[in-house]
């Protein structure tokens, strides 16, 4: 294999769970993922029966809103914690936590209580993501590591499949508050298997090494800190609170900035400003900080910084299909809603089957060239959308985006794989939570981006202020127009959903970019169990 070259070797690799051990944790593992996968998908499309039955319409996109905000900020936050306490009370808290927001969410009763059960989910949430990706890591070697992840790949695939047709079922033959329900038994065999199964022999073994490197650097008053009882140890609050604080405001300020008020109103400045300022005061409060939420050294070492910036970018690129491409689907191609949602669904089809491939890859080249070359053709698919002839034909957006999930698969996968096999045991819930809470940061921002973009060029076809949903609700009944009306329009939203797709292409050279400046030539990994000194 090419990238274990550059290994550091220790004192010993940590011990893993047998297979016949692992593979109840591995069925907890995609169960947590799939509560996490699922969940916005399938509360899309009941949204019409929760606003008849709830009302709420003006702010119904906050069920949607709110719980983005609480998993993004956070999961730095249940990184560091997984660090500190072990990956298995962080999950088991996560696990909890979701299942109560789903129980309260299910006795809601009026859109303000749902909105702020579903924050309460959200926060489980978190810690379901970040949590459940290093767990696998945790688990598995270098070798067999793409196995559990092409898993959890294949559980997001599903999801996206199967969340619509589910909610869509559960909305129109029985209540809409199953959907929530139906959390409740899923997730208790999640924790009954973590709680059964999930043991971190690996964690006693990180801690003596973490104490031998520390003893080395700082003599006697390391060691007598490596002996403090656990209860000892101190947890950032005011850096938990600061990062938690700073990302809402921001994520508030992409999410609802050109949807509930003007970009350039007082609340979109107030709110982005306020956020500039807790960003200040966040570096100071982590700079002081014995055990910062977010250590310097994630942005210090140079892997670490390019693959948070890569996948950042990635964020932002997968706005294009995952949003804009459903609606073009409908409005251009004249599709209904399962169809549009197939044209979208054979890039989760792709993607888990070439994540599953590419450790064929990497082990010959490496992780930061695997990347690369996913990456580029990710870069030539995004470019070659805007060719489409119009109207065109719903196969050739189905192949591109067969192709997409297919580059992307070769994309991110070596990435996280590499980045979390650079750093040893009580580094790793932090590095992943790190690259996680970046992409979805890159999600937000993409949101906003491209849905101004997207804005301005149906503006300027038709010489008004028009907003991309609204014209996809109108051609929804294209009988009711003219027929030069009709096809003025699509020609207006083909244009609009043409330059998000090259901005999605500037955004895929934004992560080539960082890939090719800041990614070292050989990720620097570590022999399994092994640590690292700065």
């Amino acid at each position: 294999m090419t990238e274990p070259s550059t290994t550091r070797t220790g004192t010993g690799p940590a011990p893993t769970p047998a297979p016949a051990r692992r593979r109840p944790v591995v069925a907890a593992l995609m169960l947590g993922m799939g509560l996490a996968a699922i969940d916005g998908t399938i509360v899309s499309t009941a949204v019409p029966q929760i606003v008849g039955d709830l009302g709420g319409l003006s702010v119904f996109s906050w069920l949607f809103s709110g719980y983005l905000l609480a998993v993004t900020v956070t999961l730095p936050v249940y990184g560091k914690l997984s660090d500190t306490f072990g990956r298995k009370p962080v999950l088991v808290a996560g696990v909890v936590l979701f299942l109560v927001g789903s129980l309260l969410c299910a006795a809601a009763w009026d859109m303000a209580s749902l909105i702020a059960f579903r924050v309460v989910q959200g926060l489980g949430g978190g810690a379901l993501q970040g949590t459940v990706q290093t767990i696998a890591a945790d688990l598995y070697p270098l070798k067999e590591r793409p196995k559990i992840q092409a898993r959890l790949s294949s559980v997001w695939a599903a999801s996206a499949v199967a969340g619509p047709a589910a909610g869509g079922l559960l909305a129109g033959y029985a209540d809409w508050r199953w959907i929530f329900l139906i959390n409740l038994p899923v997730g208790l065999v999640a924790l009954w298997l973590i709680c059964r199964y999930l043991v971190e022999p690996w964690r006693a073994e990180a801690e003596v090494r973490a104490g031998v490197r520390t003893r080395a650097r700082a003599g006697a008053r390391a060691e007598a800190r490596r002996t403090e009882p656990r209860a000892r140890v101190r947890i950032d609050w005011a850096g938990a609170l600061c990062v938690f604080a700073t990302g809402a405001l921001l994520l508030t300020a992409l999410v609802q900035g050109g949807v509930a008020w003007p970009w350039l109103s007082a609340p979109s400045l107030g709110l982005l400003g306020g956020a500039a300022v807790l960003g200040a005061v966040t570096v100071l409060v982590e700079r002081r900080a014995a055990e910062p939420i977010i250590p310097g050294w994630v942005w210090r070492r140079r892997t670490i910084a390019a693959v948070n910036l890569a996948l950042g970018a990635l964020g932002l690129l997968m706005v294009a299909p995952t949003v804009f491409l459903p609606t073009y689907a409908q409005s251009v191609l004249g599709l209904g809603p399962i169809a549009a949602g197939f044209v979208l669904s054979v890039m989760t089809l792709s993607w888990p089957l070439s994540a599953a491939l590419s450790n064929r890859v990497y082990t010959r080249i490496g992780f930061r060239l695997t990347a690369i070359l996913g990456m580029s053709g990710a870069l030539v698919v995004l470019l070659a959308f805007p060719l489409l002839p119009f109207p065109g034909e719903p196969w050739q957006p189905a192949l591109l985006m067969l192709l997409l999930g297919a580059a992307l698969g070769l994309f991110q996968l070596p990435l996280m794989v590499g980045v979390q096999s650079t750093v040893p045991y009580e580094e790793r819930g932090t590095t992943t939570a790190s690259v996680l809470f970046c992409r979805q940061v890159g999600q937000s921002v993409g949101a906003a981006v491209f849905g101004a973009v997207a804005n301005g060029v149906l503006a300027a076809r038709l010489g008004g202020d028009g907003d991309l949903d609204t014209l996809a609700r109108s051609l929804d009944s294209p009988e009711s127009l003219p027929p030069a009306t009709t096809d003025a329009l699509r020609r207006a939203v083909d244009a609009a959903v043409d330059y998000v797709y090259l901005g999605a292409a500037g955004a895929a050279a934004l992560a080539l970019l960082a890939l090719l400046t800041l990614a070292p030539r050989r990720f620097p990994v570590l022999g399994e169990g092994t640590g690292r000194e700065d």
